[in-house]
């Protein structure tokens, strides 16, 4: 006698079984990619210093940008005239400039004499983003009063983020990493944060701008809760020293301080690479919209993507090339880097094309990754530990201006024809370029000052 046969499993079951199966995959993907994460931030002495919590941190925070990026795109930006965006952007500019303008030279003092509160001063920046967020998602849809403050909010305390930021770096430096490494890491893990993101707000924002916005509420919140949770050396203040920002122009009271005019020669590099990042954002932000190049007309979108991503690639080869910078002299990499920049800025006001204008995005991205780390490079070189901190603050609350500056230019002058505002920038860009190397050649014989 045959023994019984077990019957089939129904397609039903099947399917379940299926399906099990792929959320055990899922789940197992998952995890094996939160512990080669781990292993990534806690590398190299990073998990003993605290290093790792302030790379997880910012992983949150620029996560959290991209987010906002996707609804705000969608929603300020290609829902409204171009000559209508262009004037709230700007008027975001302005308020933005604004509070760092006359807030700078007073927070910093403030934050100096209280500075127990640094971890504090970064969560706030960070719940702050995360109110506005959720604000954000109630306006888009009924568009509010409350819409633009709102969005003002998010990108000023961006902007407030990174100057606090760079407060706290030095404070978590393992032992054997340097400066420049360090932020090289934290570029890198900024940069997987958004390319994460950036597919998942997309998809959050087929459903609707507001979900995205809370996707972006979400991510700031853990970034919140992950700043108050940073090692309380952040909040150390011992054998520090503190640096006015009227020392940062290479005046005597700098050089008294330890700020040398190599430093000094390297911010003002910076400052223009800055300005010329904020400058091509802005311009062919809108540019682009209005203007496609032939062919483009019905994809501006992926026009834009293709611009401005070019210049998130070049920041990322940049970065990833930062170690080079140890055996390369950072002082002559920031002049190259600036000369590099004003050169191919030229050539895309001569020969403007879609080939150009990938190119110079490209281009600005490498050379600003490359002229910060640089910059990096030199302040952990020249200037003493005792005000490291400080000037490291201080230079990133002058390189925000810079960029907000160069964005400003990118809104007000003229769209058409394209060849107009580039050439512009660029004889801008030359002439600080012209003044940056004759100040740096005629500093060049005197010894630097410790």
């Amino acid at each position: 006698m045959d023994p019984p046969q077990s019957p089939r499993p129904s397609r039903a079951a099947r399917a379940a079984g299926t399906s099990g199966r792929a959320a055990r995959a899922s789940g197992r993907l998952a995890a094996r990619s939160v512990r080669g994460a781990r292993r990534l931030t806690h590398a190299q002495g990073a998990g003993e210093s605290g290093l790792s919590r302030l790379l997880e941190m910012h992983a949150f925070n620029t996560a959290g940008d991209a987010a906002v990026a996707v609804a705000l795109a969608g929603t300020l930006f290609f829902q409204v005239p171009t000559g209508e965006a262009r004037g709230q952007v700007a008027l975001f500019l302005g308020l933005t400039m604004l509070p760092f303008a006359i807030v700078a030279p007073l927070i910093g003092p403030f934050l100096d004499r209280f500075r127990r509160g640094r971890r504090w001063a970064i969560g706030v920046t960070m719940a702050i983003r995360a109110f506005c967020c959720w604000v954000l998602a109630g306006a888009v849809s009924n568009e509010s009063a409350v819409l633009f403050p709102a969005a003002l909010g998010v990108l000023v305390s961006s902007k407030a983020y990174g100057v606090t930021r760079a407060s706290a770096v030095p404070r978590v430096l393992p032992v054997g990493v340097t400066l420049v490494k360090a932020n090289s890491r934290i570029s890198l893990t900024g940069t997987a944060g958004a390319a994460v993101s950036a597919p998942i707000a997309a998809a959050a924002a087929m459903i609707g701008a507001e979900w995205t916005l809370r996707y972006a509420f979400v991510l700031f919140v853990v970034a919140t809760v992950l700043a108050v949770l940073l090692p309380a050396a952040v909040d150390s203040s011992s054998g520090e020293e503190q640096v006015a920002m009227s020392a940062m122009g290479g005046r005597k009271q700098g050089l008294r301080v330890g700020i040398t005019t190599v430093v000094v020669s390297a911010l003002r590099c910076n400052a223009g690479l800055r300005f010329l990042s904020g400058f091509l954002t802005m311009f062919m932000a809108f540019l682009l919209r209005q203007y496609p190049f032939s062919g483009w007309e019905e994809r501006t979108t992926l026009l834009l993507v293709l611009v401005i991503g070019a210049a998130g690639l070049g920041s990322t080869v940049g970065t990833a090339a930062g170690a080079l910078l140890r055996s390369r002299n950072p002082e002559a990499v920031v002049l190259v880097v600036l000369v590099l920049d004003a050169t191919v800025t030229a050539v895309a006001a001569l020969l403007y094309g879609l080939l150009t204008a990938v190119l110079l995005g490209l281009t600005v991205g490498l050379c600003q990754s490359l002229g910060k780390l640089s910059l990096d490079a030199l302040i952990q070189r020249d200037v003493p530990e005792s005000v490291r901190t400080s000037v490291f603050a201080r230079s990133e609350t002058l390189l925000q201006l810079s960029w907000v500056l160069g964005g400003f230019l990118g809104i007000l002058i003229p769209l058409s024809p394209p060849q107009l505002g580039l050439g512009i920038t660029a004889v801008l860009l030359i002439a600080w370029a012209v003044v940056v190397l004759r100040f740096s050649a005629l500093q060049r014989g005197s010894a630097p000052v410790r």
